[in-house]
């Protein structure tokens, strides 16, 4: 008898409008992401040529910073009020402009005020492309859709260093921000093609003081972990910053859950998978975003390396995401989130505590293994997280789980870099002086901050995400006998 089976496409594959718009979005962050970790190596360049010091330059970083984490909590109410297509062209337009404004910027003082146009535009951009994907995607189809969106977050730190040491070895600074004209241009086209106009707007009453709380708790806090980085000593500037950001959190806490019309909805929280991908979730993303900040220094400062090398091992890194990528979706859709997070998250704690043990005489192609170890790992943890996040999230609380995330996800970014700065200079700080042993204390305490999140795994239920991570579909065909 023949057989007259038909082939079934797999649910989960990703392709017309939701992967047109996962790239989009993809493209945008990475633009976005990379902007922010490529400027730190032209800094004392860029200081020559203002005629100030390379701290003084630093103002450029916290100004763009500042401005996000100012501007992102309102992101959603924005894209709810004008439309995501309107929103998010225009944050290209905004942000692409801003670059050109940098890259042409002869005196500090319009160099910042660049810096802060260009967080205005990347406020908008980051989020509301994140929403975009979201409603573009089945829950089949969600897992690989941010698996997208994952990949600048997790490759633009590792090439903005040594992608800024290239262009200042051939060219001048400008060209760190003019980079990103071409790239805008190009997104901005492809957004005004791919992306359908808005259907309706929703004319929501705007939380005026909502957003006063939320920009000012975001502000206060990402201004002391900047003043962290740069000082490595708590002060009583800290301790005052500190205060105001508990005392102004703890008020936008209060007026969110009495408002009527709140800048976002505190009820995702009720949910399991949000809750534990934006908790716990963060502890383990503080302890990866150190990497890049970590390893460069130990391999330029501890090992005696130019940058060139050091970015040459760094690449390592890159290569563990790269190789995980295929490797993500078939893992999750055997074992589910819990396992994975549980088992991933704890091998990705003992690569780290390796890299603390790695020094000057480690032969090279264990410290690249290390290396690649640590960015399969973090790949592979930071795609499941980010996907469980939004796993269960209802349509009406996209906008405010998209918002919240995004928001969570910048202050955990910052603060992973100010707490392994913290760890590093304390422990040189006792010791009288600094060596590798202050790295290796820097990496345990980051390995231990990414173990923290493990109990909080193991307490999900195990079936949590299941119908995103495809496990539930594999367990029902599994339950399903083959018919004869």
């Amino acid at each position: 008898m023949a057989n007259t089976s038909k082939r079934v496409e797999d649910p989960s594959t990703l392709r017309g409008h939701a992967l047109a718009v996962a790239l989009l979005a993809a493209g945008a962050l990475f633009m976005e992401n990379l902007d922010a970790t490529i400027i730190a190596t032209g800094l004392p360049t860029m200081a020559r040529d203002f005629g100030t010091s390379a701290i003084a330059v630093n103002v450029g970083i916290t100004a763009y910073l500042l401005t996000l984490a100012i501007f992102i909590p309102v992101s959603g109410w924005v894209a709810t009020r004008f439309g995501e297509r309107r929103v998010f062209t225009s944050a290209i337009l905004i942000f692409t402009c801003a670059s050109a404004l940098c890259g042409l910027s002869h005196t500090l003082p319009l160099f910042t005020a660049s810096r802060v146009l260009q967080g205005i535009g990347g406020s908008m951009m980051v989020p509301v492309g994140r929403l975009m994907v979201l409603r573009a995607s089945t829950k089949a189809q969600l897992m690989k859709a941010i698996a997208y969106t994952i990949w600048p977050a997790l490759v633009a730190p590792i090439l903005g260093p040594p992608l800024g040491g290239w262009i200042l070895s051939f060219t001048t600074w400008p060209w760190m921000f003019l980079l990103n004209v071409p790239i805008g241009v190009v997104l901005f086209a492809l957004a005004l093609k791919l992306v359908p106009k808005d259907r309706e707007t929703v004319r929501e009453s705007f939380d005026l003081p909502g957003f006063l709380l939320a920009g000012s708790a975001s502000f206060c806090l990402m201004y002391l972990l900047e003043s962290l980085e740069v000082q490595h000593a708590p002060g009583m500037q800290a301790a005052v910053l500190l205060v105001l950001t508990i005392v102004l959190s703890g008020a936008l806490v209060w007026w969110l859950r009495r408002a009527e019309k709140p800048l976002f909805s505190l009820e995702v929280f009720r949910i399991e998978t949000f809750r534990v991908s934006n908790g716990a979730g963060s502890l383990f993303r503080m302890a990866v975003f150190s990497v890049p900040f970590l390893l460069p220094l130990l391999f330029q400062e501890a090992f005696g390396l130019n940058p060139l090398e050091s970015g040459s091992l760094t690449m390592a890194v890159f290569a563990g995401n790269l190789a995980m990528k295929p490797l993500t979706g078939p893992l999750l859709r055997r074992y589910g989130f819990r396992t994975v997070l549980l088992w991933n998250g704890t091998l990705t704690a003992v690569a780290l505590v390796a890299c603390g043990w790695l020094h000057a005489n480690t032969p090279k192609v264990i410290t690249l293994l290390v290396l690649f170890a640590g960015g399969l790992g973090r790949s592979m943890e930071l795609t499941a997280l980010t996907t469980m996040g939004f796993a269960d999230l209802p349509e009406k609380l996209k906008n405010s789980g998209t918002t919240l995330a995004t928001t969570i996800n910048q202050m955990t970014t910052s603060l992973g870099v100010a707490v392994s700065a913290l760890a590093l200079h304390g422990s040189a700080l006792m010791r009288g002086g600094a060596s590798a042993f202050d790295f290796r204390v820097a990496f345990c305490v980051m390995a231990g901050l990414a173990a923290l999140s493990l109990p909080s795994y193991w307490t999900m239920h195990p079936a949590a995400g299941a119908a995103v991570s495809g496990n539930l579909i594999r367990q029902e065909r599994e339950a399903t006998p083959a018919e004869g």
